[in-house]
C-alpha cells in the first residue's frame, strides 16, 4: 500500500472511533434485541485497529526509490547518452 491508502485508512479509523465512542458513551436509547452499546464497542475497536494500520502504512509505505541508469554509447555520429529513470515504491 502507498501513503495515500494509509491516509484514507487513518481517516476511516478516526471516523469509526468517533462514531463508536458516541454510541458507547453518549447514547442512552435502548432497542429490543439490539444493543447500541455493543455496536459502539465493536466500532470503537475496529476504528482503533484501522487507525493503527493506517499509521503503519503511512510510515512504511511512503518511501520511494529512484533508479537512474546512465548509458553512454559510441555511435557513428558521436556519443549518445541514454538516461533511464524509474520511480519504484519500496515494499
Amino acid at each position: 500500500m502507498n501513503r495515500s491508502s494509509g491516509a484514507s485508512l487513518l481517516g476511516l479509523g478516526i471516523v469509526l472511533v468517533i462514531v463508536g465512542a458516541i454510541l458507547e458513551f453518549a447514547v442512552t436509547a435502548t432497542a429490543k434485541g439490539f444493543s447500541v452499546h455493543t455496536v459502539g464497542i465493536i466500532l470503537l475497536s475496529v476504528g482503533i485497529v484501522a487507525f493503527v494500520l493506517g499509521l503503519v502504512f503511512m510510515i512504511t509505505g511512503g518511501s520511494r526509490r529512484t533508479t537512474i541508469t546512465n548509458d553512454v554509447r559510441n555511435t557513428p555520429d558521436g556519443q549518445q547518452r541514454v538516461v533511464d529513470q524509474r520511480d519504484n515504491m519500496a515494499p
